[in-house]
């Protein structure tokens, strides 16, 4: 198993100085691809590069993006960190039991997710993940320094990627995120025309929808089926009306 494809997402970290620990932590377990969604600081300012050290590379080498969709283009596989279960259909995984799967296609990018300092991930952006994980804690004190959080997930991935690996092949070949997001676009703007839901609803459900499928594991041939489906109710949409209109 590879980390050379494993992406570290941070959403708008506000704390040049977590930034920068997260850079050396990354490095100490081999973790080199940083991406930076909307920083609130600057990655490359004194403090961040102090606490850097020995992995300034890191922060020279992260990339900027301003959206998580950006962050996570390309991505067959991303894993969402969060303090709370969305809902018992979307169990909240341990490091240990989820991070693997995340290796389990070495030669395709993959993501682990990281929030806000304050307040993590808002629900939109969990969306974009197709399982979550939190780190038990005390419940004397529940709350994780950010780059803390980091590096005790970049140990649990490190300790994977040592164990031999029996299998040549990947178990499964998933769509890249991007795809399944234009599916899901597709999916939303049908339903708002045949009036199951409406633009005030269509967040709330839509995000039932997409735990529908992230527990599914699309793979690529099954995303373009289902977008054949919604191709051919829009033709037969399209031609009913105008057969109405003759």
């Amino acid at each position: 198993m590879s980390l050379a494809g494993l992406r570290i997402v941070l959403v708008e970290p506000a704390g040049p100085i977590n930034v920068g620990a997260i850079a050396r932590v990354m490095k100490n377990f081999g973790l080199y691809h940083l991406v930076l969604v909307n920083p609130q600081c600057d990655p490359l300012s004194a403090e961040a590069l102090i606490m850097a050290v020995h992995a300034k590379e890191i922060l020279e080498s992260a990339v900027v993006v301003a959206t998580l969709p950006e962050a996570l283009h390309g991505c067959v596989r991303a894993i969402a960190t969060t303090g709370r279960a969305r809902s018992w259909e979307t169990p909240l995984e341990t490091p240990r039991t989820a991070l693997p799967w995340l290796l389990e296609e070495p030669e395709k990018p993959a993501a682990l997710i990281f929030g806000r300092e304050d307040r993590g991930l808002s629900n939109e952006e969990l969306n974009y993940a197709q399982r979550f994980v939190g780190i038990p804690t005390s419940q004397d004190y529940v709350a994780l320094n950010l780059a803390t959080a980091v590096a005790i997930c970049c140990y649990e991935l490190s300790q994977c990627a040592e164990q031999t690996d029996t299998q040549t092949s990947p178990q499964t070949e998933l769509a890249p995120i991007e795809a399944v997001e234009g599916y899901y676009q597709q999916l939303e703007s049908l339903l708002l025309k045949i009036g199951y839901v409406y633009p005030h609803t269509a967040a709330s459900r839509m995000g039932k929808f997409r735990q529908l499928y992230n527990r599914a594991h699309l793979k690529t041939r099954e995303v373009a089926m289902l977008r054949g489906i919604l191709q051919q109710v829009e033709w037969a949409l399209k031609n009913r009306r105008d057969g109405e209109n003759l």
